[in-house]
């Protein structure tokens, strides 16, 4: 039976960019500590100032946890009011403030939890020096179009085990745009592959851990990785205290949504994970100066067991996310793939790219939707036409469930623009349920069937209750002021209404005086708007209808850009003071209007989880659909066999003018390691990204670029490409060669697909070969798919050695060049079976090139005395190729007897084409048994 992809537990990873901010352990840093209240019980502060270093708490080390101070009960707010009243935690219960300290850790008072901040330069990252950071604004998410979907705004706080509980990981990641904690636990080797790999997709803005994980010429091994992987994102250190696994579950219990709240189940014994939100959920509370409103968190646990793991140095080599070239330009695979028409669509289709599914039946049923979208045209443009018009909803829903500390101008103005921006989406549930009320796959009728959710009707009739029918979202600030100003219906405050009535008088004014003006001078004036300058006046015009070429002394602040004026006068100057005056008075009474509505509305807003977990997946999947439509791609099967018929590179068909040379790829158990040869230039690496792409494409769902394709899970995939120095961590060619081999041999296993170019170039020939050699029979030991390109032709004969190698090479002509009458290289990309038969290929390539021909001439000679020198490759003897044949003709066997969906008639047909095929390369070979055939 379908396991069916459920659409509200779908996790959606936001999709953000590194921070600029420069971030180092050592030099100069701004200190701030948590001030507390006298309520706080001392005897647990003296204790926290003495505990020694560690986790709070862990599977196998439960001992550990009671090295960190529990708050007693008459130490704790009354349960439930941490936020139930604001005001009331705000002042009596460690609402305190960030005060600037001195860079002497020994030197700050113990009771106060310090955060050693590292400066920051996130305004101009070119710019040497530090800047000076505004807590309370830093990290504003009050307005739901302020930021881009893709800048950074998470924040991830990391903790690691102690004593026999090393290597176990807790992580806890918000993004601030959106309301929902993701907790991470799990174990990891020595290498922390696993958290720097998640570190790198979630991209954070901001890292925290404990102190004590980087006592001066003491630093755990975690904390260094990542400050030498995350150079440029914030480093953030807080107290050990506040890694408190019981502050961690006594949260969730509070924040947490009812329908995610089986987490607590999830996480209840993983105290590492429980430790990390206690302490993000603390500091995200300071740096955003609000709470999170009761049962509004949307909290989900995700373990690294349900996606396939790419390290970052593949991300980068594959082009996944960035261009190597240029990263302003979108040839990669995620530029390939989106067509998403929300930030949510394409938050989701990012993280997809970065971890890609293993669950067969859940790609299957995304696969199901793309089919069904490309053969129902009716339903792809419905469709795609209903979720263009959706807004950012999980940016909406992250506004919507904070809770001001103070109640300003501005955060009156971004809940009343939220709430219109709330009804607007509710507005579009019935619309986008029609158009999929028709559809025939389990995961669209999975969607539908959560549109069905009676709260969308209550909220949006409590909102119209309050709310005008016509106030909708609209672009133009000047547009969305309106919609603002007269968002309340008429007669629900008086107050509110004589305001208005005010406002609008001010604004009449403001019209009947530039008019007024028009008239006096002579001059074509209109009234303009802009949020910065509120009213101003423009006019477009030749200086010659201008006397003296100049405007009336009268308009002063004068901007011309071509032939458009921009000015004001006196009088406008104050009646845009009158006018803001009004309009603060409006958006105070508005907002008092909306935060009783929006109390009244909290208990249903959750429902809003599933709609925007359901429109970012709808649109990720018409993103699949339209990338289908522009080019011949084919869904891919899932077998044990990675076979691709006329496959070609994704993001190369998307820049050439020409369609890329098809190729095709057959590897299975029995032939599961792949020699690939050729000439410089010939399309060696090309096709390893090719094949790597195809795969990810596959396993997230898409269609893939090819005639036909079948896929292998592969749960890990590893690439080792680049061959550039690496200046940050003084790492030569050979020696970052080196290090990422490393990675891969310490990382791998049965299920990885690993792709290695040109290993050991960057040391001598002999050391590269013996070091290529060594990897490969350490590689040929696992069940990896592996496609090892080299120009070490020696490494060829290993076939000799083991059945399981297959030789491959890209075919390149030589044609005769008749102008210079030489040779010169034709390059095919077409790829053959054997090792290349091409000699001394890259002396061809220099002698095209504009190297001296003596210089040339010089290297073919030493060339050829080498050459002469060098031992003859091994032989392979008869016997040796008699098992080579049987080898694979029991490999072939075995995979027919998984995979063959033949009838009895063609099966026994095919067989005895492989009997025969084995008889006539092998003559004088024993007959292999009679029942080979059955």
């Amino acid at each position: 039976m379908l396991r069916p992809e459920i659409p509200p537990t779908s996790p959606s990873v936001p999709a953000v960019s590194p921070s600029s901010v420069e971030a180092r352990s050592q030099g100069p840093r701004y200190n701030f500590g948590l001030h507390e209240t006298p309520q706080r019980c001392p005897s647990a502060q003296a204790a926290s100032s003495s505990s020694p270093p560690g986790t709070s708490g862990a599977a196998g080390d439960r001992s550990d946890s009671s090295s960190l101070p529990r708050h007693p009960p008459s130490a704790r707010p009354a349960q439930g009011s941490y936020f139930t009243n604001k005001r009331s935690y705000a002042e009596n219960t460690l609402a305190s403030h960030f005060t600037l300290g001195t860079s002497s850790s020994s030197a700050q008072d113990s009771n106060y939890p310090q955060i050693l901040k590292t400066p920051l330069s996130a305004g101009n990252p070119q710019r040497p020096g530090y800047k000076s950071w505004t807590l309370q604004t830093e990290y504003s998410a009050t307005s739901s179009s302020a930021v881009s979907a893709h800048s950074p705004s998470v924040i991830v706080a990391v903790v690691e085990g102690r004593g026999l509980a090393r290597g176990e990981i807790g992580m806890a990641s918000i993004d601030l745009k959106s309301p929902q904690i993701i907790l991470s636990q799990f174990a990891d080797n020595t290498t922390y592959a696993k958290v720097i790999t998640k570190l790198k997709i979630l991209s954070p803005l901001e890292i925290i851990m404990s102190n004590t994980a980087c006592v001066v010429g003491n630093s755990t091994k975690l904390f260094t990785l990542i400050t030498e992987n995350f150079k440029n994102v914030n480093f953030t250190t807080v107290q050990r205290k506040y890694f408190n696994e019981t502050k961690g579950l006594e949260y969730i219990e509070q924040l947490c949504i009812t329908e995610f709240s089986t987490v607590l189940m999830e996480v209840q014994s993983k105290y590492y994970c429980l430790a990390a939100v206690a302490a993000l959920l603390k500091y995200v509370e300071f740096i955003q100066n609000s709470v999170y409103a009761p049962k509004s968190l949307k909290i989900c646990f995700q373990g690294s067991e349900q996606t396939a793991m790419i390290d970052s140095s593949s991300t980068q080599n594959l082009e996944l996310l960035i261009n190597n070239q240029d990263s302003r330009n979108n040839h990669t695979l995620f530029g390939v793939l989106n067509y998403t028409k929300t930030p949510g669509g394409s938050r989701r289709l990012r993280s997809n790219i970065l971890e890609p599914l293993i669950d067969v039946e859940t790609i299957n049923m995304r696969l199901d939707c793309v089919q069904e979208l490309l053969q129902d045209e009716e339903l792809f443009f419905g469709l795609q036409s209903v979720i263009a018009r959706f807004l950012d909803t999980e940016q909406l829903l992250s506004v919507l469930v904070q809770i001001p500390k103070q109640d300003t101008v501005n955060a009156a103005e971004s809940k009343i623009t939220n709430l219109i921006y709330l009804k607007h989406t509710l507005e579009l549930v019935d619309p986008l349920k029609i158009t999929l009320k028709n559809c025939n796959t389990p995961l669209l009728r999975a969607y539908c069937g959560s549109l069905e959710d009676k709260r969308f009707v209550i909220i949006l009739d409590k909102i119209k209750t309050v709310i005008n029918d016509d106030a909708r979202y609209m672009k133009g600030c000047l547009n969305m002021r309106t919609q603002k100003c007269y968002a309340v219906r008429s007669n629900i405050n008086e107050f509110l209404d004589i305001a208005r009535r005010t406002y609008t008088e001010i604004v009449d004014d403001i019209a009947g005086m530039i008019s007024q003006l028009a008239e006096k001078y002579s001059l074509p004036l209109r009234t303009s708007f802009s949020s910065a300058r509120g009213f101003f006046i423009q006019m477009t015009t030749d200086c010659a209808a201008l006397p003296n070429d100049q405007l009336p002394s009268e308009f002063i602040k004068i901007s011309k850009v071509k032939n458009s004026y921009s000015f004001t006068s006196a009088d406008l100057i104050k009646m845009n003071e009158r006018c803001q005056e009004s309009l603060r008075e409006i958006y105070h009474m508005t907002y008092m209007v909306v935060c009783k509505l929006l109390s009244e509305i909290y208990e249903h807003i959750h429902c809003l989880y599933k709609l925007s977990d359901t429109v970012s997946m709808l649109d990720m999947l018409l993103s699949f659909a339209h990338a289908c439509t522009l080019s011949d791609y084919v869904r891919p099967e899932f077998t044990d066999t990675l076979a691709i018929k006329h496959g070609w590179h994704p993001i190369l068909e998307k820049i050439s003018v020409e369609k890329p040379v098809a190729n095709n790829t057959y590897i299975t158990e029995g032939s599961n390691f792949f020699i690939i040869t050729g000439p410089n230039m010939s399309g060696k690496s090309t096709y390893l990204k090719q094949i790597a792409l195809c795969q990810i494409m596959a396993q997230i769902g898409s269609y893939v670029p090819a005639e036909y394709a079948s896929f292998r899970i592969a749960e890990q995939i590893f690439t080792r490409i680049s061959t550039d120095d690496d200046i940050e961590t003084n790492s030569s060619t050979f020696m970052k060669e080196m290090k990422e081999i490393a990675y891969i041999l310490h990382n791998a296993n049965d299920k990885s697909l690993i792709l290695i170019d040109e290993l050991g170039r960057g040391t001598n020939t002999e050391e590269g070969i013996g070091i290529c050699y060594a990897v490969c029979e350490y590689l040929l030991s696992l069940k990896a798919f592996t496609l090892f390109a080299t120009h070490f032709l020696e490494l060829c004969h290993i076939d000799v050695l083991y059945p399981n190698v297959e030789n491959v090479h890209f075919e390149v002509q030589h044609v005769k060049n008749t102008s210079r009458n030489k040779e010169a290289i034709l390059y095919t990309y077409k790829l053959s079976k054997g090792l290349t038969e091409e000699k001394n290929y890259g002396l061809k390539a220099a002698e095209v090139s504009s190297l001296p021909p003596s210089i040339v001439l010089d290297a073919k000679e030493i060339t050829s005395q080498i050459t002469r020198q060098i031992l003859q490759s091994q032989r392979s003897t008869p016997e040796m190729e008699r098992q080579r044949a049987v080898y694979h003709l029991a490999t072939k066997l075995v995979q027919t007897a998984r995979n063959s969906q033949l009838d009895p008639d063609s099966l026994r047909t095919y067989l005895s084409n492989l009997k025969k095929k084995y008889e006539a390369d092998f003559p004088r070979a024993e007959q292999v048994s009679g029942n080979t055939e059955e």
